[in-house]
């Protein structure tokens, strides 16, 4: 189908009831139209940051349904992880992580079945750092598996593509190399850089899709050859600096697109060749940094911050442009930093003064919450065989929750063996869980804990 061209985007921002028999339907044939191009990885790995529909969902299943008092079997532990909020990408019984370690931000391997070190490789002379900084130094950004190659980013902006034995192929930087910008939302953060670089980089057929951001119309997304990481295209239509959220990949109504936020709401980009295909700007822009990684099913996007959560539908029209509506913005989910995961209608995350929530995706309303005190706390979250898993960013502990749309139902927690003494002042727990091959990765900073959860 000829798609081309789309015209200028259309913003229409008015309030509107959904149509939610719909967005039932949505929620079925989402999940098939966010399958990447294609994937050289089995279904029990997680390759990426969120896993790998970038949805913080495992496919496996026959797992533990219920954990023992102590918690599952811890298999073993590293303790030389290095600083950082990274989370691991695990493939084909390899563990690839990025911390800040000898002074610098490593990318390194370890075997998936021991926790032994493989090999490592600098991405970097000097980790992520700056003065005044109280939340934590090394790499926020978790590798990228693809093939035979993985690709690691440091906080610094350094992007690095190394082959899966720790041969260095090519390296970019998002500031010196593509004039990148982080949005600085006067908290204290270091001009242009903001707290640094935290997204994930996204494989999608030959290209690799960055968002170093930009001040003065290189455009906020960039497409690189993921093969040489020369630069394909620009989002020059859209030129705003980046944020701190990872971009996803989806198709609205036969059109392969990225979407992407910003400051000021949620944006999409054409795959092909990163043309503005539509902007949803919110009547404000958000206030605190913006993290969580938005989710897309069928016409439908949904975005939360620290700031309330936002609900779109984008339609396109004969002439191929595109249309966005809001379809409802509140304050139920307030989710700042720890993600969410949309299943069966209803998203599950943590809110800011709520607790653990579940929210109707169709609605915005709250179908339960459970206080944070009476859990292991705020903290980050992923789905799996019919359960989530918390990971408490205080607390330092893991709980497993039946997932139900009519209440909270706790099936154990646990507490990690140690505790890093490395968390900087205002620093957390905040690197998602990671379910892969019957195992549970949990990491504290240099500390990284596998525990077997496979019945």
């Amino acid at each position: 189908m000829d798609v081309f061209p789309f015209g200028p985007y259309q913003r229409l921002n008015r309030i509107r009831l959904p149509r939610i028999p719909f967005l039932r339907v949505c929620l079925v044939i989402g999940a098939i139209q966010l399958l990447p191009a294609k994937s050289q990885v089995k279904a029990d790995d997680w390759p990426q940051y969120q896993g790998l529909q970038r949805d913080n969902i495992s496919s496996e299943t026959g797992l533990l349904q219920e954990w023992p008092e102590a918690g599952p079997d811890l298999a073993w532990s590293f303790n030389k992880a290095g600083l950082g909020y990274s989370s691991p990408a695990v493939v084909d019984g390899r563990v690839y992580l990025t911390g800040g370690r000898n002074g610098r931000a490593e990318l390194f391997c370890l075997d998936a079945r021991n926790g032994k070190e493989i090999w490592s490789l600098p991405l970097n002379s000097k980790s992520f750092d700056f003065e005044g900084n109280a939340w934590g130094a090394g790499p926020r950004a978790a590798p990228t598996v693809d093939g035979d190659v993985v690709y690691a980013l440091a906080g610094d902006g350094q992007l690095v593509c190394a082959t899966t034995d720790g041969t260095l192929k090519w390296q970019t930087n998002m500031l010196s190399d593509l004039g990148g910008s982080i949005k600085s939302v006067d908290a204290g953060e270091p001009e242009t850089i903001g707290w640094g670089y935290c997204w994930g980089p996204l494989v999608d057929g030959d290209y690799l899709i960055c968002t170093p951001g930009s001040t003065d119309g290189k455009g906020l997304v960039t497409a690189l050859d993921k093969a040489t990481g020369e630069v394909v295209w620009r989002s020059k239509e859209l030129d705003e600096e980046a944020t701190y959220a990872s971009p996803i990949i989806a198709t609205i109504e036969g059109v392969r697109q990225y979407v992407v936020m910003t400051q000021f709401g949620i944006a999409a980009v054409a795959a092909e060749n990163g043309m503005l295909l539509w902007y949803y700007e919110r009547s404000r822009p958000y206030s605190d940094v913006v993290i969580p990684t938005p989710v897309c099913q069928g016409n439908y996007v949904y975005a939360s911050t620290g700031d309330g959560c936002d609900m779109v539908e984008v339609s396109r029209k004969d002439d191929g442009t595109f249309t966005v509506e809001d379809v409802y913005t509140n304050r139920n989910m307030k989710n700042s930093i720890g993600g969410f995961v949309l299943h069966g209608g209803y998203v599950f995350g943590t809110s800011e003064r709520r607790g653990w929530v579940c929210q109707d995706f169709a609605t915005g309303k709250i179908a339960w919450y459970q206080r944070a005190n009476k859990t292991v706390g705020d903290g980050s979250l992923i789905f799996a065989d019919g359960h989530l898993y918390l990971y408490g960013e205080k607390t330092a502990e893991i709980s497993l929750i039946e997932v139900s749309s009519e209440e909270w139902s706790e099936k154990g927690r646990f507490s990690l063996p140690a505790k890093s003494q490395n968390t900087a002042p205002s620093g957390k727990n905040w690197t998602r869980p990671v379910i892969a091959d019957g195992m549970l990765y949990i990491r504290d900073q240099e500390l990284l804990f596998c525990y077997r959860v496979k019945k």
